[in-house]
């Protein structure tokens, strides 16, 4: 049984981010996500700026004057139906001038968003049919999504929904922070979108659900390609 411990270190710099991945030595490398995202994050005393300004441009009340307080790499949220939490590459405990508003950041460069859920239910397990009747239920949708969608935007999107209940927060942000030159995921990501009859827009927060418990934000974001050189 995975530990389930909220209990969290400090980082002083880009090490400590690497020491938290599932597989430091594989996933820690020039270009890659899980690096260029530690060093943008870790440059920035507050929001990276690409990702500051959605939230100023938006005009949704529940987003107004959005201020970050703290931030957890690789954070770990439960689901049901496994043994595997979604783990989050930034988790954004913010606060809005209606109150707390959770952020999961998923770093994203040249890599897929895995598997589309048909592929993923093939020889389902008891366990799995729980799990996806859990993510539709929590996102408000009431039946299985088409082959084009990828798991891992459904666990992603309910893994905020279910931390912003935890925080009692007004709204739940998956956002997408993409340093890929090509867009590579961007259809993927308009299709998840499209399950909540919303067209897509890169670096404009969206409302996706509000059939969910906590009303579900989107946004892509384009990181600056510089840090990819670090």
């Amino acid at each position: 049984m995975e530990k389930k411990s909220r209990i969290f270190p400090f980082t002083t710099g880009v090490e400590d981010w690497q020491a938290l991945l599932a597989d430091p030595d594989r996933h820690w490398r020039k270009g890659y996500s899980a690096r260029t995202l530690a060093y943008c994050w870790e440059s920035s005393e507050e929001l990276p700026e690409e990702v500051a300004q959605p939230f100023a441009e938006s005009m949704d009340p529940l987003l107004a004057n959005l201020q970050p307080v703290i931030g957890i790499p690789e954070f770990k949220v439960p689901l049901p139906g496994g043994r595997n939490s979604s783990q989050n590459d930034i988790f954004i405990l913010s606060r809005s001038t209606a109150g707390p508003v959770c952020i999961m950041v998923e770093g994203k460069v040249s890599e897929s968003f895995g598997p589309r859920v048909t592929d993923w239910l093939k020889n389902a397990s008891e366990g799995k049919m729980k799990r996806l009747e859990f993510l539709l239920d929590s996102l408000g949708l009431t039946s299985l999504p088409d082959d084009t969608i990828r798991y891992q935007l459904l666990h992603r999107a309910v893994s905020a929904i279910i931390t912003a209940e935890q925080f009692r927060a007004v709204a739940a942000v998956m956002l997408i922070h993409s340093f890929s030159r090509e867009l590579v995921g961007w259809l993927d990501y308009s299709r998840f979108a499209s399950l909540f009859e919303v067209e897509a827009v890169v670096g404009s927060l969206q409302k996706l659900s509000v059939s969910s418990k906590v009303p579900l934000f989107g946004v892509w974001v384009i990181g600056n390609h510089a840090f990819l050189e670090c």
